[in-house]
């Protein structure tokens, strides 16, 4: 898979992606980096402790987040993605739902665009943008409650019906990333069995697969932590999607996880190249 021009081995590798909001509410980090010269200093951080790529989000969609307007967000991001590609060889992907913000991004140098809704908040016109676009994108499992019959078959049926949004719009599916949706219309208890199944997602739906965990309620509500305690807890989901077959980790302490991926790796497959 090639993001901004870099190829990503997504059959035998693992990639971090670094987390930058330039929001003032996200549930984590709300207001640290919403200026574009913090924002670029928190890139150059996650740059230099081996960030593959920075996803940047204007919106937070935490529980109960504000929902801002389209020209809102675009000024927060389109300054920030610039900024970023201008000083950095690293893909950037941005964090929206919107077409007109991701139109507005790519315009200002993303490469990558991940969708939190699936390609289902609007009529059609993200997942159309997408495939005139040519870029790849990150779908993400979502949905309107969390009502489930029997919890993994749901969730792959519902990325079944996303898939084919994608489809019909003439996505490439080469260019497809798949995400479960950690925190997102899912009890504590489905939360944790997307994480532990995440290998049944990988050979059902055969797409490289992202998980995004990071300092996430999940970690909370089992460790009774707050999000800035929260590392160690995500470090070890890590492990376990290194372990069910994801590829992608979208994380906030980009040097703690991407040690984790390399142990857990070596661990792996190190004794077959001994």
């Amino acid at each position: 898979m090639k993001i901004g021009g870099k190829f990503f081995d997504t059959d035998n590798e693992c990639y971090i992606m670094g987390i930058l909001n330039v929001t003032p509410d996200s549930f984590s980090d709300g207001g640290r980096y919403n200026d574009v010269d913090r924002a670029l200093k928190r890139a150059e951080v996650m740059i230099s402790e081996g960030a593959d790529i920075i996803d940047i989000g204007g919106e937070s969609t935490r529980p109960g987040f504000t929902r801002i307007t389209d020209e809102e967000e675009i000024e927060r991001t389109a300054p920030v993605i610039e900024a970023v590609t201008g000083n950095f060889d690293i893909p950037v992907s941005i964090d929206t739902y919107k077409h007109r913000v991701a139109r507005a991004a790519v315009s200002a140098g993303a490469s990558l665009i991940n969708d939190v809704c699936g390609l289902k908040y609007d009529s059609g016109e993200m997942a159309q943008f997408i495939a005139e676009s040519g870029l790849p994108c990150c779908i993400m499992h979502n949905r309107s409650n969390s009502n489930y019959n029997v919890f993994m078959e749901d969730m792959l049926n519902d990325l079944r019906e996303v898939l084919d949004i994608a489809y019909r719009a003439g996505i490439a599916r080469e260019g497809i990333i798949l995400d479960p949706g950690i925190g997102f219309a899912k009890s504590y208890e489905n939360n944790l069995e997307a994480i532990e199944r995440l290998d049944v997602l990988v050979k059902e739906l055969g797409y490289p697969v992202l998980l995004g965990t990071s300092r996430k309620s999940v970690i909370g509500n089992c460790l009774g932590l707050p999000a800035s305690e929260r590392v160690e807890g995500t470090v070890a989901t890590t492990v376990i999607g290194v372990m069910r077959g994801a590829c992608f980790f979208r994380v906030h302490d980009v040097k703690e996880n991407l040690r984790a991926v390399k142990m857990t790796k070596a661990v792996m497959e190190g004794w077959r190249n001994g």
